[in-house]
Formats: C-alpha cells, structure tokens, sequence
C-alpha cells in the first residue's frame, strides 16, 4: 500500500504541473455542504437538509462555492456504487480529452490494417485477393466515400444531440463493422468489402464535428487549444500505434487478425466512454465543485445558452465569399493529401524501395508519426501562450504555425524524393513530419477563431474537402505503384511537397484569426449580466465581495471583471475585430487566474478581512 500511495502521490505531482487537482480543494473550516452525487457514500450522515446531509450549497458567502448556486447531483447509476466514474490524478474535462485521444487511436489504427492486410496476402507476386488495380483503388477509398457525406450533417447532429452520445457510437458502430471486413473480403471480388467501409466512413464522419460539441460545454475558453489539441494528437497516436501493431499482428498470425484486435478494441473503450463520459458537467456525478464552477462561470451563466444554428440560419452565402473560410478548406485538404499518403502507401515504400519486412515497416514507419504526436499537445499550449501574453496577434500565430510546419515538411519531402538510402529517407520523413504538427494548431483551431458559433459546421466542411484527398490519393497513386513499384516514389513525394507548398502560400495569403463579421451572435445573446441587488453596498456604491482582488493567483482580478461578460458562451475568441462580442469586457482573465491557489497542499479561497468580518456580521444577524 505504501508503494500504491507514492505512486499517486508522484502521479499527483506529474499531472498538477499540467493543471491543479482540484480533489484537494477546501471549501471551508467547519462547512459540511450538502455535497450529493458521490459525497453521499463518502461522508455517512451529516445534520441538515442538503442532499446526503448538511446544509445545502445556497449561502451567501462572497466567492465560495456555496454561492455559486444550489448544486443539484445527478442519481448514481448502478456502477457508480461500485466504481467511481472518474481516473485517479485527472480532473474530469482532462479525462474527456484522454478518452476522446484513446478513441481517435482506434479510429484511425483501423485505418493502418487494410495496407499490412495488403502486404502480408502478396505471395510470390500476385495480386492480394485477386483484386484488379480498379478494386484495389476502390477499397482504399471507399471509406472516404462514406466519410464525406458526413461531414457537414455531423455539425447540425452533433448540435441537435448529445455530442458524447454522438462521439462514442460513431467509433464502436466503425469498430462492429471492422469485425466483418476479414469475413467480406471472401465475398464476391471486393464489392462487399467497399460496402462495409463506406458505412464505417458514414459512422466515423461524424467525430470531428462531434469533439467540438463535446468541447462547447467542458473547455474553458483558454484551455480550448490543448484539450482540443490532446484529443486530435489521437490521430496521429493512431498511426504510430497502429502500423506496427496491423504488421505484428498480420505477421504472426495472420492478415485478419488486426481487424479482429481493432474490432474488439473499440467495442471495450465504449465501455469506459459510457462509464467516464458525460454530456455537460452538471451531468458528471463525480466532478468536484470546484472544477464545476471553474468550467461553468469560464464559459459563462449556464441559464443562457446560444441558440445553435440551423440549416436555415446559417449564413451559407457569406460563409461561401469569405477568403479565410477557404484558406482553412485548402490547408485541410493538403494536409490530408499528405496524412492519407503516408498512412495507405507508407508502408509499401518501405517495402518496395529498401526492402523492408512487413512488420519493420511497421515498426520504422511509426516512428515520423511518435515525434509528431509529442509535437500536436506541444504546439497548441505555444500558441496558446503566444497568444494570452500578447507576443503576436492570432492571425499571425496561426499563420506562423500553419505555414511553418507546411513549408517545412514539403522542404523534408523533397529530401525523402530523392534519398538513396533509408537511413537518409527516414530521417528526412521524420523531421518533415514532425514539423507538420505545429500546423495542427493552424488551421485545425482556426475554425474557433473566426466563427466560434459555426465552428462545428466549419470543422464538417473543411474536413469533407479535406477527406477528397483521401478518395483522389489511391486513384492518383496506386497505378504508378503497380507500374514501377521501386522507381515511382521519386514522382509520389515530389507531388507531395508541391501540394504542401501551395497549401502554405495560400494560407499564408488569406488566413486570419479574427471573428468575421457574418459570425456575429444574435443580440439577445450580448446582453451583460448584472449582480443580484442585495450584493450593492448602499453607502459606497460598490459591490460587496465583487469589487475585491481574490487571491486566485497572479495576475489578479476582479470578480466583476469575470463576471461581467456576456451571458453568451466565451468561444475564446480574440479581440483583435473592434466589437468583438467573444472578447471579456474588462480585463482578460488568464487561464489560471480563476482557479485557486495552492496553501499548504491543499486549496482553500483566501478572503480579505474585511469580506470575513461581513459574514460574521451577517450570521450574528440571523441569530
């Protein structure tokens, strides 16, 4: 128990630098607060009324969390008695991003088994299945058929419908299917095998749209960039994992077993989704209070939400004029041209040019996308930092990262062209991947910047351009690879840095990062919140327990200042367009300002004196 105990502890300390735990937080000496949810199980009986005993969270102390509002617990699900639906040393908007990041894994491994599957049947040089170089065509960009019809329906679903529902059917329904593409590879020369992963493609259309939702109620304004970031470096996890376990496993037993193994790996992270997942944080029975509000009053008064778009209220036709809506759709799809390259012929330019084995592919062919899955998480808390301290604007951070990590990768890949050895090839193939994923936090974050309340239809749009790369890319490629399997990848990868570099000059033209004009909210939603009358001081005017600092750490703030913001969601937009709706009214709260400090191991509010002497004052009253 001891080593358990110094485990966590160090665990604690590992995660605390990414962000404090907030299990630890003390709401007060001598406060038993009717704490519901799990806290019934935890506390035994307490006196008063509150749900599990003690008094229920409706005073009136300045700042506390009992002031926030009565908190009201969802009932425990049966499990819930059993096992606690939270990880150990994670707060609960960060174990969303580790589950989202675990499920684009399986999404996209799924994605490396058909190219080992292909590798493993080639016997003495035949055709894997027979399959002529049109079907082969066919299957590889057959799930990309699917996968383009649901892109832009998936922003109007995953508005209309809870987004974690969304999210976490669309990956185990894929994961069903992939069970059956061993079975229809059998059948009827390739046709069935099209069919099943066009429906894959219809399921998992949907997950990009789907994890902005998610992130519409559980991410701060200026943790949006790394928990985004964190769950979409699941892509390319994806591809590291997922080349050498589909080579491994098509090698030691057989080219159905990566299908069988994915298949079964998305069916248990369902399970976990289920069990750790929820729609907003007050449907969370385990999240503590402090992270509650933390989330709650970043994103604004809960009571007044945004109306979210329609087909109708979309502004289609502004959308369809405006040049920066157009530098994220050709930055998508150039870099998808080069995603999708690498992750369905990879593998067979190992092979075919150095001779490597199916399962060295795999192992070597990982490593560029590792690198780039340190670089993705890396390159959003940068530019997160460029931004809050006012070192560049957002429309040059995001040209900056995008155009670099463009430019840099079709420099590396004309390297790969034309090396000799694969030594040389790798290791140009690795930098220039590696660059790519600051780019991540260019264009694939963009669509917050300049219409945070389109932003899920914006992600279904670019991505479904984007997802023609994956359709155009095997019809572009696969007949120059059965011609000359050796010689060809002096023209593949050539092409690949010509894409890159257009993408990057063009997006280097028309980018911004401000909120565009035809992005506006409603009126209604700009309205300012106004504090409840009994908090005025009549005799000086101000605002008992709004107008002093907290001590929530540097720089301080007001509580006015946080509170008076628009009642509409803070997309975390920039203030960079004059009237900026998303832009805080007073001053720009930083991302740890709002959460409490750390005392003595353990986190407490420190109230001024005076705030303390007031409340005395006031149960002196009621006495």
């Amino acid at each position: 128990m001891k080593g358990l105990t110094a485990f966590k502890e160090k665990a604690t300390g590992v995660f605390g630098g990414i962000k404090p735990n907030f299990e630890k937080f003390e709401i007060s000496k001598g406060y038993h607060g009717g704490l519901g949810g799990y806290e019934e199980m935890e506390g035994g009986d307490r006196p008063g009324d509150g749900p599990g005993g003690g008094h229920r969270y409706d005073d009136d102390r300045p700042d506390s969390p009992a002031s926030f509002e009565e908190i009201e617990r969802p009932p425990l699900r049966k499990i819930d008695k059993y096992f606690k639906a939270e990880c150990p040393c994670l707060p609960a908007r960060y174990t969303i991003a580790v589950m989202a990041c675990v499920g684009f894994m399986i999404s996209f491994g799924m994605r490396c088994n058909m190219s080992a599957a292909k590798l493993k049947g080639e016997h003495n040089g035949t055709v894997f299945m027979n399959w002529t170089v049109a079907v082969e065509s066919h299957v590889d960009s057959s799930f990309f058929w699917g996968y383009l019809i649901t892109q832009i329906p998936g922003g109007f679903i995953a508005s209309k419908f809870p987004a974690n529902k969304i999210f976490g059917l669309s990956i185990v329904s894929s994961a069903s299917l992939h069970l059956f593409v061993p079975f229809a590879m059998t059948l009827m020369h390739g046709h069935v095998v099209i069919c099943v992963r066009v429906l894959q493609g219809l399921f998992e259309g949907v997950t990009y749209p789907a994890c902005h939702g998610i992130w519409r109620f559980w991410a701060p304004p200026m943790e949006r960039s790394r928990l985004a970031t964190l769950a979409f470096s699941g892509s390319y996890a994806g591809v590291v994992v997922g080349l050498p376990l589909s080579g491994l496993l098509a090698d030691a037993i057989g080219y159905q077993a990566p299908f069988y193994a994915y298949g079964i790996f998305g069916i248990t992270w369902y399970m976990f989704w289920l069990w750790l997942c929820f729609e907003n944080p007050r449907k969370h029975p385990a999240i503590s209070v402090p992270e509650l509000k933390y989330i709650e009053k970043s994103l604004g008064e809960t009571s007044v939400q945004p109306s979210m778009p329609s087909l109708t209220t979309t502004p289609w036709r502004e959308m369809m004029r405006s040049m920066p809506v157009y530098a994220i759709i050709v930055a998508n799809f150039c870099r998808s041209w080069n995603f999708y390259l690498l992750v369905l012929f990879q593998s067979s330019f190992l092979k075919h040019k150095f001779g490597f084995k199916v399962e060295e592919a795999g192992f070597v062919g990982s490593l560029p996308h590792l690198i780039m899955t340190t670089i993705v998480p890396f390159g959003g808390m940068l530019a997160d930092h460029l931004r809050k301290n006012g070192i560049m604007s957002t429309t040059n951070v995001r040209k900056l990262f995008n155009c670099g990590g463009f430019g840099m990768e079709g420099l590396f890949f004309l390297f790969v062209a034309h090396a000799d050895t694969s030594t040389g090839a790798m290791a140009a193939l690795t930098c220039g991947v590696a660059f790519s994923g600051f780019a991540i936090s260019g264009y694939n974050v963009n669509h917050l910047d300049i219409a945070p309340r389109y932003a899920s239809i914006l992600m279904g749009l670019s991505n479904g351009i984007g997802t023609l790369a994956g359709i155009i890319v095997p019809y572009a490629l696969d007949g120059l690879i059965q011609k000359d399997p050796h010689g060809c990848w002096t023209t593949v990868f050539t092409l690949a840095a010509c894409v890159h570099l257009i993408g990057c000059t063009f997006y280097g033209i028309f980018a911004s990062g401000e909120l565009q004009p035809w992005a506006e909210p409603p009126q209604e939603e700009k309205h300012v919140w106004s504090p409840p009358a009994a908090a005025i001081n009549e005799d000086t005017g101000n605002q008992i327990g709004y107008m002093k600092e907290t001590a929530f750490g540097e720089p301080q703030y007001t509580e006015q200042s946080q509170m008076q913001q628009s009642n509409a969601i803070n997309y975390g937009a920039t203030g960079h367009v004059a009237n900026n709706p998303f832009a805080l009214t007073t001053t720009t709260i930083a991302e740890e300002s709002i959460q409490p400090e750390m005392v003595n191991d353990s986190y407490a509010y420190d109230y001024s004196q005076q705030h303390q002497q007031q409340y005395q004052q006031q149960q002196q009253q009621q006495q």
